[in-house]
């Protein structure tokens, strides 16, 4: 076996993983946690739109967790293995009050004073950020990998013009998102392991996507009102989300630190530059301790 990978099961084999659910909106949410004996600090994970909180344990979470961070996380409304109709939730609302029940579960399995950073990513960021922007909260810091504060791309006038319409008369309604899989990440293992996730879905509401876009416009207006510690991680080469929202972010709040990688695509910690997005990630909460 080679020595890095003999270096990673040795770790991964004092991991602990434990599962468990939680009832909210008539949704039976599926969550875990990860740990090793020592902890600390708390890191609860918010996954992006299509997928589910599993993907992050092949490199994020082991690498959190073997720099002594503990981690939680769960299927967000419509994903994964959490019940519901895949890509719809009930309201932004409910999108946030899903966030604070993680934070107080973080509470009580790793105990009340560790310090806990909030994680999240695209569609996770944005509801990361609207979080610490909206809610009163204790967190010790905020990482936003590729938020979704901006599309990359201009939406057909006509299909919003739709979409609202539907928002106020069928807002379950579900369509494709159109997503090209082959924009997540450079590396052709990754886009490949996307295609082939049976929990990864394409589907998406209006109450999903219109809230999503509105309150990332939001969170761009109200971005000097931060007063978290905040670190912003994107891709230049990013054809989802524009990396010029973060910009914009970083550029009206004194709390807020962006770092940009040259050519980056969406899935920054699947992508070629995975190792040193990771490595300044713990370095950044490392600082904030």
């Amino acid at each position: 076996m080679p020595k890095k990978n003999r270096k990673l099961a040795i770790n991964l084999s004092i991991m602990i993983h434990q599962k468990f659910s939680f009832e909210l909106h008539d949704s039976y949410f599926y969550g875990q946690y990860w740990h090793t004996k020592k902890i600390k600090a708390v890191v609860v994970l918010v996954h992006g739109m299509g997928e589910h909180s599993s993907r992050y344990t092949d490199f994020v979470i082991p690498t959190l967790t073997e720099n002594g961070f503990g981690v939680i996380s769960f299927d967000q409304f419509g994903h994964g293995n959490t019940t519901g109709k895949r890509g719809h939730c009930p309201n932004f609302t409910a999108l946030l009050e899903s966030v604070s029940y993680i934070v107080s579960k973080a509470e009580v399995v790793f105990g009340e004073k560790k310090p806990i950073f909030l994680y999240g990513h695209s569609m996770g960021g944005n509801v990361a950020i609207n979080y610490v922007l909206r809610e009163e909260h204790f967190l010790k810091g905020i990482i936003a990998t590729s938020p979704f504060l901006k599309l990359a791309f201009k939406p057909p006038a006509i299909k919003l013009f739709f979409g609202r319409i539907l928002q106020s008369i069928a807002p379950s309604i579900t369509m494709e998102n159109g997503l090209d899989a082959n924009d997540i990440s450079r590396d052709p293992i990754e886009v490949q392991k996307y295609i082939n996730d049976p929990l990864i879905h394409n589907q998406i509401s209006p109450n999903y996507s219109l809230t999503i876009m509105k309150t990332g416009k939001w969170a761009l207006e109200n971005a000097a009102s931060l007063k978290t510690p905040m670190l912003l991680l994107h891709g230049t080469g990013d054809k989802i989300i524009d990396y010029k929202g973060s910009q914009d972010f970083a550029q009206k709040s004194t709390f807020a630190n962006l770092k940009l990688y040259e050519g980056g695509y969406h899935e920054l910690h699947n992508d070629l530059c995975k190792e040193e997005v990771m490595n300044d990630v713990v370095n950044w909460i490392h600082s904030q301790l």
